[in-house]
């Protein structure tokens, strides 16, 4: 079943006429393109309309829809307005998390039809991902573990975290990556005590942790993977919060499985911090979905009391950080599995002392 065919399998039970998608990601879920454009799906057909600056790739990519260029001087919500009228449109679905209010003023001034809230729609049929998707995000992993093992022979004091962190964009895009996920985080001694530091221009240094953070895109999905490693000896203290950090790592990974509430797997990781001293240390959830956008649902966090289904793939990241000194965060993505979860992440995760 194409992602259009789900899409439109879900509108009678959600009380929908139609959809109208207008976001980049929900484009590209929809269609495996985006082109700045508007796609509207009713259970029997599906029509996407874009302009001339996409129109040829959009029809060489898109299978199983109308693909058109608007008339001239005819807008998208003239578009869908029409749609409205030719298909006796009711209630149409729409991006509420994605359309900004100044859109949503007019398209619903120009579009005779009742507007109703459904990007959950399209967020829950992205939590669990299909065979094409998956294999995505494996190859995307799969550039990731090797560009760490790369810049591994790359790191030395003196260099900075900027180097380090463009370093890190030139070897994922020399293996195939098609963009980074997001921008990569590299961060030494102090500064690797903020979760989402800002690579800057302070130069490594022996004895320091560096924490990288980074990921890449393939075929439009994302990667995501953080290690965290130590230049020249490190201190017992830090020996004892990354051991510390990658055991709950992998009591998280453990609880981990098909219908696991995300509480329940943000917390078995927690206690483990928490148990060693350091739980006020510990600020974020134990981990997030990712797949078309770097941050998506469901969660492993404390706040997603409800179960996540099997198929879905979250990154597992704990850690511990501690201001003005360092941090640790060990990072691996996992697919849930009835009974457990497989990790697609392969890069080592005992401490490496370069």
């Amino acid at each position: 079943m194409t992602h259009f065919e789900k899409i439109a399998a879900q509108l009678k039970a959600r009380g929908l006429d139609a959809m109208l998608i207008t976001s980049e990601p929900g484009e590209f879920y929809a269609m495996g393109f985006h082109g700045e454009g508007m796609a509207f799906i009713t259970p029997d057909k599906t029509w996407y309309y874009t302009d001339t600056r996409y129109i040829e790739a959009a029809r060489q990519i898109i299978a199983g829809a109308e693909v058109a260029l608007p008339p001239k001087g005819v807008n998208y919500r003239k578009l869908a307005a029409d749609l409205v009228k030719a298909n006796n449109v009711v209630k149409l679905g729409f991006e509420e998390a994605y359309m900004p209010v100044g859109d949503y003023d007019r398209w619903t001034k120009d579009v005779e039809a009742q507007f109703v809230p459904a990007s959950q729609l399209l967020t829950d049929l992205r939590m669990v991902k299909d065979g094409h998707e998956l294999a995505a995000m494996k190859e995307a992993q799969r550039i990731t573990d090797e560009a760490l093992l790369e810049i591994l022979d790359f790191i030395k004091p003196g260099l900075t975290e900027q180097e380090v962190a463009a370093r890190l964009t030139y070897i994922m895009a020399r293996k195939g990556a098609e963009r980074n996920s997001f921008d990569p985080i590299v961060a030494c001694g102090a500064n690797g005590s903020k979760p989402h530091a800002v690579p800057g221009p302070a130069p490594i240094q022996s004895g320091q942790f560096v924490t990288m953070d980074f990921g890449c895109k393939v075929g439009g999905y994302c990667s995501d993977m953080t290690r965290t490693v130590a230049v020249g000896k490190p201190s017992e203290e830090m020996e004892l919060v990354y051991d510390t950090v990658l055991k709950a790592q992998l009591a998280g990974i453990a609880a981990a499985h098909g219908g696991v509430t995300g509480k329940e797997v943000h917390e078995a990781g927690a206690k483990v911090i928490a148990d060693a001293g350091y739980g006020e240390y510990f600020g974020h959830g134990f981990g997030h979905s990712l797949g078309i956008e770097i941050h998506e649902d469901p969660r492993f966090s404390g706040a997603w009391d409800r179960p996540i289904p099997a198929g879905a793939l979250l990154s597992a990241e704990p850690g511990i950080y501690l201001p003005g000194k360092f941090g640790v965060r060990i990072e691996d993505v996992i697919m849930l599995t009835e009974d457990g979860c497989i990790d697609i992440t392969h890069s080592p995760k005992q401490l490496i002392v370069l």
